[in-house]
């Protein structure tokens, strides 16, 4: 149970150091709605969702009401549409029905985002999962609520360059097809390695095949509490540090663990996980990258970064392993560009470049995630740096994804606003260089040696 102090430690946190429960995510399979007619199949879709997720933000905000903790998202992972279609699905339009399908039943039952409109395809593709990844770029401009995924590589299988490649085309047409608002359905679209099944964060939430019919994950966020904890051990040594970080995170970890039981209880749905990931948002003092500089940084990208990231990174979860039995999903420090004011700080400094970034995503969750770039930025380009990040899950074992804006119309000097926890962003220049040759090459990239552990 919380005691008393640790209630008042708590209070603290969210009135001082914006600390939240960054979101609720409802898992709903939809496997039981698959049938053969497109017709059927959205009506089966929108029902299960909707049955299951009708009180899902009224509940949200009770719980919300009742602790004093703020949840700023309610939202809906489902089963990878690549799957469900499969049956029902002929033309792209027939994917995009079901886009438009979730877009719907997310605005009636007021969730923020639905996650799964997604593919697996980390070895190969079918004709569908082909198919629907190629109906993205206008599924993703009709719709305001639908966020998507595709996962194009794993440690045990390699990286489908097929579908790298693929992916450079699509990232590419969807920012076209979005210019009038600075591309911003690229921010709806990430490419992923090692992708988790449980992940409450968007846009990578999809639910995994091996969990239950419907779940609760719950997705903590507390970047600001650590730089305020970090500030009363200023200049003492590592051991201190790292103490301080993993007594934070644990105490933030007991909040989503609160939360996301309170939660199933009152759903009546089972508890999958609580992530515990230094997300950050726009706003000032809510920065991974301002934890970096109170580590010891002048400025993040700085020599070091790399390694106080991993420390920081590494006692998060040290923390959090501790607080809960059920940590999953991504469970790191997030480092997205445009959400973190720090970062954009540190980027017009001329301190954090593409490069350094994807140094820094060997030790953290994710990867090189809402970057905006030159929006005449190669499709070949787009792919190879896709296919280094993934390189880097997995020969690492870990989960990495790349989530790239190339901004139509602008370029580097430029700045893109995408508004809300998404916020703005200077656009950032990339390597010259061609690849196209390399990632032109058909077939995939063999999983690392390391893989056979049978």
């Amino acid at each position: 149970m919380i005691n008393r102090r640790e209630v008042n430690e708590t209070n603290e946190m969210i009135e001082k150091e914006n600390l939240d429960v960054r979101t609720i995510t409802l898992g709903i399979s939809l496997m039981d709605c698959i049938d053969g007619d497109i017709k059927n199949l959205n009506e089966n879709i929108y029902r299960k969702i909707y049955d299951s997720a009708k009180d899902l933000v009224s509940t949200g905000e009770k719980i919300s009401k009742y602790y004093g903790i703020p949840i700023v998202n309610k939202r809906i992972a489902v089963t990878p549409i690549g799957l469900i279609g499969a049956s029902a699905c002929k033309t792209e339009d027939d994917f995009i029905s079901i886009a438009l399908t979730l877009d719907k039943v997310a605005k009636d039952v007021g969730v923020n985002f639905v996650g799964g409109y997604s593919a697996i395809v980390s070895k190969g593709m079918t004709p569908k999962e082909e198919l629907m990844i190629r109906s993205i770029p206008k599924a993703l401009s009709e719709t305001e609520r639908v966020m998507s995924s595709v996962v194009a590589g794993s440690t045990r299988v390699g990286i489908n360059m097929d579908a790298v490649r693929l992916m450079g085309t699509v990232i590419r047409r969807t920012a076209e097809l979005t210019k009038e608002k600075d591309s911003i359905g690229c921010t709806k679209l990430v490419v992923l390695c090692n992708a988790p099944d449980d992940n409450p964060f968007m846009a990578g939430a999809f639910l995994g095949v091996t969990e239950y019919d419907r779940v609760i994950n719950v997705g903590v966020s507390g970047p600001g509490v650590v730089k305020t904890a970090l500030e009363a051990v200023r200049g003492q040594d590592f051991e201190t540090l790292c103490e301080t970080v993993k007594k934070t995170a644990f105490k933030v970890t007991r909040v989503g663990q609160l939360v996301a039981k309170e939660a199933s209880e009152r759903l009546g749905v089972p508890f999958g996980i609580v992530d515990l990931s230094l997300a950050p948002t726009p706003a000032i003092g809510d920065s991974v990258a301002d934890i970096l500089c109170e580590i010891g940084l002048e400025q993040t990208g700085a020599p070091g970064t790399t390694a106080a990231l991993a420390l920081l990174n590494d006692q998060v979860k040290k923390g959090g392993i501790m607080a809960s039995s059920y940590v999953g999903g991504l469970s790191g420090a997030f480092i997205p560009v445009s959400e973190d004011q720090g970062m954009i700080d540190a980027v017009n400094a001329g301190a954090l470049t593409i490069e350094k970034l994807e140094a820094m995503t060997c030790v953290c969750s994710v990867g090189l995630d809402m970057i905006a770039i030159p929006g005449d930025t190669p499709e070949t380009t787009i792919a190879g740096i896709i296919a280094d990040e993934l390189a880097i899950g997995m020969v690492n074992s870990k989960t990495t994804a790349a989530r790239l804006i190339p901004v139509i119309g602008k370029g580097v000097g430029d700045t893109v606003e995408f508004g809300g926890l998404l916020g703005h962003a200077p656009i950032m220049p990339v390597n010259a260089f061609s690849c196209a040759d390399f990632v032109n090459r058909k077939g995939r990239i063999p999983a690392p040696v390391h893989s056979f552990k049978n």
